[in-house]
């Protein structure tokens, strides 16, 4: 018995040894695992792989261990990338592991475990290195990122998303994209998503079936995107072959040297940079070299009598180049030569001749539509001109068309107005109250001021007007000094209110702003004031009985002289509200009504004096006259003027009456 147990202690003692080297590892390994159990995690061996990379950290080489993160798979792929890019993730220096760390209270740092989030230990800054990536690589991982953010909870978060696509596109996004549109539950973000994803479809997917299909999709969308996307696609580049082109070119057109495509120079310049050719120079620095070798009446052995031809002075440089003299040069017969012997051509750099086809079908389309839209915009543009000569011009196409008086002072009371809004804001600083109470003010200060210059000069003068013209000519000068003394040569600005900021936006061609809107809408609601004024009340029965007779509306117990005051002070009190309005749009100084004093009598003029239906049409005219001038001559604003003027001299001589002559005293009856 005792010998049996001997026996079995020998044996235990022989296992334990030899098990010892075994277990002892596993041992090791199970209490490594306790104390961290990201170690073998699949998360920390990437990053372990990567480590190099991790740690040099530059633009250009850390893209394949971003690379190896995002496309891992793992559900701490997202958390470990956003660590990164906010500079938390760190190195442990004395094992090499990566993990996240938080300032602890005592000082150090916490460490949390990238696998599982759980509490690592404690750790000193001296333990670790901070990962910290600049911005070149920020952005890389902020690029990484966009996949995940596709299906972020928030739509907030999948916006970002998209407009970080939308900015930077890779060829990765094109599949996170599709993947992401299917889950989404927000009717505008899923579009976005559907649009992106056609674009990069274009750029980026390899079938071009596919690519066609997404092309063919945009035909005649206006977005800029979409133009962005197909320029690319049929963007060429010029190239040059001493044989036909190479058979798997994209080839767009073959060239001429010496047409007006690809001039005869700029032929033989691509053929010197493919080097297939020599470099020439230009005749006066053959001559000037020639001319530094003469030598007995020689150059070169060749009399210099006997350089009267380019042949003749191109073998003499041939000879010099012959000695090491000069840089040798080609000939004008060498240059014809390397022309003739090889093939010029634009080339694209999209491979696909199907793709380019499409591409360029849909741009045409496209291009058709922009220009559709485009003379929409222009004649927007020139609708808001003509409402705001239709204001500036319809208080003076009363006084001028009832009174027959060339008052040369509208625009001050024009420039009046807009001073009364500025006025009203800086005692009212709520703009949209300010407005409202500036508009029926101003009409009331211009107004008393018409009628103060009616009574106090133009009564005088009427039937003199030659004498009206000077008199309130110099009532114009005097209310520019007089607003300048009081209000200062600065620019005041009248604000408009917040919800007339910004334009309406059709589409990415044509746009409006809310304040050529709102004026456009005055402009409406006063002719409308104005018909009513004039067809339904007393005050316009009797101003139309003056205008078409005014000894016989006397006799009919009408007040001439009392209609001509009311007559004038109506005229300048909405020339007061149109000031209001062009001051929201145009800075208020003491010049501004000068601005548009010449288009308001050119309006009148054309439009018929007198009549307000002429009126209008007369801005109308005028207005869409000077967008079409301006967009045939952009760069000349002060010849589009000149144009229009004589345009309007031309007018007169057809039409001396205007578009609606108006009976009566108006027109000479």
């Amino acid at each position: 018995m005792r010998l049996y147990s001997v026996l079995f202690a020998c044996l235990v003692l022989v296992a334990v040894v030899f098990a010892g080297p075994v277990a002892g590892p596993a041992l090791a390994q199970s209490a490594t695992a306790g104390s961290s159990s990201d170690q073998t995690s699949p998360i920390q061996i990437i990053l372990q792989e990567n480590r190099r990379l991790i740690e040099i950290s530059s633009r250009r080489t850390i893209g394949p261990a971003i690379a190896a993160v995002a496309t891992s798979g793992l559900p701490q792929a997202r958390s470990v990338l956003e660590r990164w890019q906010d500079r938390a993730l760190y190195l442990r220096k004395s094992d090499g592991r990566f993990f996240f760390a938080e300032v602890s209270g005592a000082g150090g740092e916490r460490l949390i475990d990238i696998a599982t989030g759980a509490d690592a230990g404690p750790a000193t800054q001296q333990e670790l290195e901070q990962l910290r990536p600049n911005s070149g690589v920020r952005a890389l991982i902020g690029a990484a990122l966009v996949p995940f953010q596709l299906t972020d909870p928030d739509p907030a978060v999948r916006s970002g998303a998209l407009d970080a696509i939308a900015r930077d596109a890779a060829p990765g996004h094109l599949e996170a994209l599709r993947g992401a549109i299917a889950t989404e539950t927000d009717p505008g973000l899923r579009a976005r998503k559907e649009r992106l994803e056609r674009l990069l479809t274009i750029a980026y997917a390899p079938d071009p079936a596919d690519r066609i299909a997404a092309i063919e999709s945009f035909a005649g969308d206006l977005g800029v995107d979409v133009r962005a996307a197909l320029n690319p696609l049929v963007a060429t580049t010029r190239a040059v072959t001493p044989g036909a082109p190479p058979g798997d070119e994209n080839i767009a057109r073959r060239l001429s040297p010496g047409s007006d495509a690809l001039p005869a120079a700029e032929a033989y310049r691509l053929l010197v940079k493919a080097g297939l050719a020599r470099p020439r120079i230009s005749a006066a620095d053959k001559r000037n070299a020639l001319a530094a070798h003469i030598e007995n009446g020689t150059v070169a052995g060749l009399p210099v009598a006997g350089l009267d031809s380019d042949e003749a002075r191109d073998r003499a440089y041939a000879a010099l180049a012959d000695q090491g003299l000069v840089p040798p040069t080609a000939t004008e017969a060498e240059v014809q030569a390397a022309l003739d012997a090889h093939v010029f051509y634009d080339r694209y750099a999209e491979p696909d001749p199907s793709v380019t086809a499409a591409a360029e079908a849909a741009l045409d389309a496209i291009a058709f539509k922009v220009g559709l839209n485009q003379a929409v915009n222009l004649s927007l543009d020139a609708l808001s001109l003509a409402s705001i000569y239709f204001l500036a011009a319809i208080g003076l196409a009363i006084t001028f068309g009832v009174m027959g008086v060339i008052n040369m002072a509208h625009g001050e009371f024009i420039m009046m107005g807009a001073y009364t809004g500025y006025v009203v804001q800086q005692i009212v600083p709520d703009y949209t109250l300010s407005i409202l109470i500036a508009l029926p003010l101003a009409f009331a200060v211009t107004f008393a001021a018409g009628v103060a210059m009616e009574r106090l000069v133009i009564r005088w003068l009427y039937n003199r007007p030659l004498e009206t013209l000077l008199a309130t000519f110099g009532i114009s000068v005097a209310l520019q000094q007089l607003a300048r003394n009081i209000f200062g040569t600065q620019a005041r600005p009248l604000t408009s209110p917040a919800w007339l900021d910004g334009a309406l936006h059709l589409n990415d061609v044509v746009s409006i702003s809310y304040i050529r809107i709102a004026i456009f809408v005055l402009a409406l609601l006063f002719l409308a004031l104005f018909l009513f004024i004039m067809r339904r009340t007393r005050l316009g029965l009797e101003i139309r009985a003056v205008t078409q007779n005014p000894r016989m509306a006397a006799s009919m117990g009408i007040d001439p002289d009392r209609i001509n005051m009311l007559t004038f002070g109506l005229g300048s009190g909405i020339a007061g509200v149109a000031g209001v309005a062009i001051g929201l749009y145009a800075k208020v100084t003491s010049e501004l009504g000068q601005d548009y004093i010449v288009q308001s009598f050119m309006t009148v003029v054309v439009g018929g004096v007198g009549n307000i239906w002429g009126t209008l049409l007369g801005a109308t005219l005028i207005g869409f006259l000077q967008k079409g001038i301006e967009w045939l001559n952009p760069s000349n604003t002060l010849a589009a003027q000149t144009y229009m003027i004589l345009f309007i001299i031309l007018f007169i001589q057809v039409r001396p009456r205007g578009i609606i002559a108006l009976r009566g005293r108006a027109a000479g009856d």
